[in-house]
């Protein structure tokens, strides 16, 4: 089965169907390369499906050890290139609630998040920085890559 069917409606827009759930998602080309910047641009959706993909792992694996993240933001910045015209990192600050995390459970969230397929799947060029912010009582605690 198809995962989506993507149309190009002009003006450098395009128009993404998930053929699962029939959820559409509209794209533009970014005010810096010529677009409106209405929509996420392709480029975006790559940076936030990093994001997405790492808190959809780390909550499996959150709840196959018996905790919980839920409430846990992600700020995601896209740096790019221009010539070649890509994306040269990514940065994702994790912030995740107060729950006072064990450091066994600080681990589990690192390693799941940072071996996410999506991850996994981008090109090694592309700069994946990574925070995790984890609140206490006492002090906030900050593991960066």
């Amino acid at each position: 089965m198809e995962t989506a069917k993507t149309i190009y409606r002009g003006d450098l827009r395009t128009e993404a169907l998930h053929v699962q759930s029939g959820v559409t998602i509209t794209t533009d080309a970014p005010l810096d390369n010529q677009g409106k910047g209405e929509f996420f641009s392709p480029t975006d959706l790559v940076a936030t499906a990093l994001g997405s993909c790492m808190l959809t792992i780390i909550g499996i694996a959150a709840r196959t050890h018996g905790f919980s993240i839920d409430g846990t933001e992600a700020a995601i910045t896209k740096l790019m290139l221009s010539n070649p015209r890509r994306i040269e990192a990514v940065r994702i600050e994790f912030n995740f609630p107060d729950f006072a995390y064990s450091d066994k459970q600080k681990e589990i969230i690192e390693r799941a998040g940072r071996t996410c397929p999506v991850a996994l799947s981008l090109h090694p060029d592309l700069k994946q920085n990574i925070t995790f912010n984890f609140k206490s009582q006492d002090s906030e605690l900050k593991i960066k890559n």
